[in-house]
Order: structure tokens, then sequence, then C-alpha cells
């Protein structure tokens, strides 16, 4: 049978209208998910949890029963002072996030490090992530209340005067309703157990929210 040239065009355009129809990618569902990087010390990283109980998969599985479709990344390491975190933070940065929380200082507070340090290292971290044109997240921490008055003074102020110098949302105190709560935090009373850490995600979450509602691709609606 002799095939024109003008049934081949309608050939092949109802052959890449249904490729369209089938193909994953124009489904906003097939996205890839939102990568939300958690960037912080133990209290990220999750020690002393069991897999699924950390901060980072508590909080994306909270998440994605909202409807966001967020990998929350994993970047915690224990132990990390500001300085630490400082210093890994171009590491951290390689896997490609679209938004970041940090939250960092705890280790310096509890190393009674000077609060002039742990401003200068989370405002080096904080220039870096405005570079790099990423939404934050800051969390705050607090000091140990026996280094003093003054000492504990300087350090809380740290964090929302950063905030406010950078123009970075703000959530006032990662531990909120966990810190000295023994049935929330295991044997050490420092590190929260699996309930203090769902305590913090359900606390924390209109905040991480309100982050992801601001980004391009969830106002476009090309996500969850």
């Amino acid at each position: 049978m002799l095939v024109t040239s003008a049934s081949r065009r309608v050939a092949l355009a109802l052959l890449a209208g249904l490729t369209m129809l089938t193909s994953p990618l124009s489904s906003p569902s097939a996205e890839a998910p939102l990568r939300l990087l958690a960037f912080g010390d133990s209290l990220i990283h999750g020690y002393g949890l069991a897999g699924g109980e950390t901060f980072p998969e508590q909080l994306e599985s909270a998440l994605r029963a909202r409807g966001y479709a967020v990998q929350v990344l994993n970047g915690g390491n224990s132990g990390d002072t500001t300085a630490a975190g400082l210093a890994r933070l171009d590491w951290a940065l390689a896997d490609k996030p679209d938004a970041v929380l940090v939250e960092l200082g705890a280790n310096d507070g509890l190393r009674g490090i000077d609060p002039a340090s742990t401003y200068e290292n989370l405002d080096a971290i904080l220039t870096r992530l405005a570079a790099e044109e990423l939404p934050v997240l800051l969390a705050g921490m607090m000091a140990p209340r026996n280094l003093g008055v003054d000492y504990a003074e300087e350090f809380d102020s740290v964090f929302p005067s950063l905030a406010e110098k950078h123009g970075v949302d703000f959530y006032p105190f990662f531990l909120e309703g966990v810190v000295l709560e023994p049935e929330l935090n295991q044997a050490d009373g420092i590190h929260p157990n699996r309930a203090g850490v769902a305590v913090i995600v359900e606390r924390i979450l209109p905040s991480v929210v309100a982050l992801i509602e601001a980004l391009p691709q969830v106002a476009r609606g090309e996500n969850g």
C-alpha cells in the first residue's frame, strides 16, 4: 500500500501524542522529590537511634504523610561544632539540596566555646548558603544554664541575630518540648530518643512546611 507523506505526518503526530500521554514524565507525581538537607550534629545524625528513628527519617515520613514529595538528606555528624560544620559544608552541598535546615551549636554550648566564634561560623555557613541561593531554616539552640547568665544570654542571642541578618526562616529552639524531659531522652539526658525525636518533628513541622511551600517548584505545582 502506498503511504503518502501526509498520512505519514498524521501517523507520527498520533504516535507523539500517545507517547506524551503514557510517559511517566508527564505526571507531576513522577517528578523527582525535593531534596531537603538537614545539616547539623548528633541531633540530626541520630546518635543512639535505630534505623527509621532519626530526625531526617521521621521528618521525611511526616512530610510525605502530608503529600509532600521530599527526600530529607541526613547531613548530621555526631560531635560537630559550628566550626566543624563549616569545614564540611561544601562536601554536604555536593548532594545538591533544594533547601537546607541548619541545626548546629549544641556542642559549642556544651564545650563553653566563645559565642562570638559560634556567631562567626554560623554567619559563614549562612553566607555560603545564600551564595548558592538556597532557602534556609535556621534552628536555634540554647546554652546550658550552668555556664552562667552572661554566657547564656550571649549564646542564645546568636541565632535570632543571624536569622534577622540573613533574612532566613527561624525556629527558636530545636529541642523545644524535649530538653529536661527524661521520658523523651536517652540515658545520657542529652540526646532525644525515638519519642523525643517525634516531638521535635511535630513541633518544627509547620516551619519546615513553610520553607518547602516557598520553593519555586512547589509554588508551580510541580511537586507533591
